[in-house]
């Protein structure tokens, strides 16, 4: 692992080339440690790019963790069911460079930091079982397991999770 410090990891919004490194991160990830293929990073690439398409920065956010110019991982939060007082936490991923560091929880206080700032009653993620890191690191932010269910996701058995946070008013 090579040495940083925390402070020089600079979180902040989408910037050229996220998209890409986005879908790059979990398409390696997930092909690597979970055999998802290509249709997998290419849903990543098609929901982000959709996301971006339609982001309103009043309900929407996109942050970004970046170690010397590299974007090392993110964060989305998709607010278009503001109306209703939720949102939903999408594609959050960390390379190997930061995981682990403190990053992820950089990047949880800032997106919590924006729903209540904007006055979300509830977030949500959608997930699947046998991601203890991430589970520990939504569960640490109050998350809590609401259904778990039994699917077929990019063509692999696995126990889908849903997690709720809900937010004071």
């Amino acid at each position: 692992m090579s040495e940083f410090g925390l402070e020089e990891v600079r979180i902040g919004g989408c910037v050229p080339g996220a998209i890409g490194r986005i879908t790059e991160l979990h398409g390696t990830y997930y092909g690597r440690e979970w055999n998802f293929g290509l249709d997998f990073e290419a849903n990543v690439a098609a929901g982000l790019a959709e996301f971006l398409l339609r982001f309103d920065p009043a309900r929407d956010g996109l942050w970004t963790a970046s170690l010397a110019g590299s974007v090392e991982g993110g964060v989305a939060l998709d607010g278009l069911r503001a109306e209703s007082g939720d949102a939903r936490l999408r594609w959050f991923i960390l390379s190997e460079k930061v995981r682990g560091r403190g990053v992820g929880n950089r990047l949880m206080h800032e997106v919590l930091g924006f729903c209540r700032a904007r006055n979300y009653r509830r977030v949500s993620l959608s997930t699947f079982e046998g991601l203890a890191a991430a589970r520990h690191l939504y569960e640490k932010f109050g998350f809590r397991l609401a259904e778990p269910a039994e699917g077929v996701r990019w063509d692999l058995p696995v126990t889908e999770q849903r997690f709720v946070l809900q937010l004071e008013t």
